[in-house]
């Protein structure tokens, strides 16, 4: 929902810009094979972008495909009167298949018994179910392995000649690609090639094959097929350093995580700072107070280390992030002086401003970018805006799906 509250007041935000999000489309697709589209993955509410204000942004860019996890992140866009084609990966018994046929999702199908329980749902809706075929190509993760590929095919061609589904689609997912030269993403490749070439073989005739993940999609067009799957990506983070940053790929940062500072204030030499004193003060200083913490997101990880942007200056936390809050020690001088409460405090942003980045709390937190961003919470409001004009288009009064 769109909510009320006045973003000058907010204690923290995280801002959304889908003109970034919009520039960052474009420019994925401009790497693009030949014949190849882009699905835009929505899953997580976006990495904690919003999925809804993200999959309008994406789809206005050119992005031709949504992605998604769960079955209910695909059936809430439907709800919100997205009508582009998505597919939903991640099923477990029991789900609602049915209401994914009816909702016209592509329903991807790793084994025998989702095959068997999506062409139960099938008959009892009375219409064809569009599904996808995952091969287990050497992720280890979801997917078919190469062994049971065939009776998997051989099932879903018989489901399709009875008219229960249609195989829309054949596919896999890397596990190294965001490691240069890995070898298993070449043996990955291979295998893909075969399987496919069986099922057609055996007379699938899919919509679409698709391998390419976001840094497969920056770095291997030889795996772009026909749709590429770009997530981290289409966030303007980039998949890996090993690959390169996010402005070499022409990519820029979607979120900007801020705080208004709660307070200020002079403390002496040897003051202790937050839970268990893992900090005192060297001397006589200044503290700022900086109300967001683990249960917005803030990684604990990150205590004594993650870098804030307060007066000017890059600043490091002090002693241990709380569930709410957590301290920056100013300093002396100028700068220090000037913060007053209310002041903004940047966690990360682009990092054209000086301001620190998501990349900059993932080594700070021993993680990965994407945990950065995907992990903020619900009671941060998501403030979207358009980079283009500057101009705010909606905030997230409960933090999650505000839209334009």
């Amino acid at each position: 929902m769109t909510g009320t509250v006045h973003t000058s007041a907010l204690r923290g935000r995280a801002e959304i810009d889908l003109g970034a999000l919009r520039g960052n489309v474009r420019a994925l697709r401009a790497r693009l094979a030949p014949g190849a589209g882009l699905m835009a993955v929505v899953k997580s509410d976006a990495y904690g972008h919003g999925a809804l204000p993200c999959a309008r942004a994406a789809l206005d860019a050119g992005a031709l495909w949504l992605g998604t996890a769960t079955p209910h992140e695909a059936l809430a866009l439907r709800d919100a009167g997205i009508r582009a084609p998505i597919l939903c990966w991640l099923w477990t018994p029991g789900d609602p298949w049915r209401e994914g046929i009816e909702a016209g999702l592509d329903m991807s199908v790793s084994a025998m018994w989702a095959l068997r329980e999506v062409t139960r749902a099938a008959r009892e809706a009375g219409q064809t179910a569009r599904i996808q075929l995952k091969a287990d190509t050497g992720l280890g993760r979801n997917g078919c392995q190469p062994a049971d590929w065939p009776e998997l095919v051989a099932a879903a061609r018989a489901a399709e000649v009875a008219g229960t589904v249609r195989v829309t689609g054949l596919w896999s997912h890397f596990a190294c690609a965001d490691e240069p030269g890995h070898p298993s993403t070449a043996a990955q490749l291979d295998v893909f090639h075969e399987l496919v070439a069986y099922a057609e073989k055996a007379g699938i005739e899919p919509e679409v094959r698709h391998i390419a993940n976001s840094p497969a999609a920056l770095t291997l067009p030889e795996s772009h097929f026909d749709l590429v799957r770009t997530g981290i990506a289409l966030y303007g983070i980039s998949p890996s350093s090993d690959l390169g940053s996010s402005a070499e790929f022409g990519l820029r940062p979607v979120m900007t995580l801020t705080a208004s500072v709660a307070l200020v204030k002079r403390v002496p030499e040897g003051h202790g700072v937050s839970y268990g004193h893992r900090y005192r003060t060297p001397a006589e200083t200044t503290l700022g107070l900086i109300p967001l913490g683990y249960a917005d997101g803030v990684p604990r990880h990150a205590s004594g280390k993650g870098p804030v942007l307060v007066g000017g200056e890059v600043r490091r936390v002090a002693g241990r992030i709380a569930m709410d809050q957590f301290v920056v020690d100013l300093g002396t001088g100028p700068d220090a002086d000037a913060v007053r409460e209310g002041a903004p405090a940047v966690l990360f942003g682009p990092g054209d401003r000086g301001e620190p980045t998501a990349a900059d709390w993932a080594e700070a937190a021993d993680t990965i970018a994407y945990e950065i961003v995907t992990r903020i919470g619900p009671r941060v409001p998501r403030v979207y805006v358009d980079g283009a004009d500057g101009q705010e288009e909606g905030v997230g009064g409960d933090g999650r799906g505000a839209g334009r």
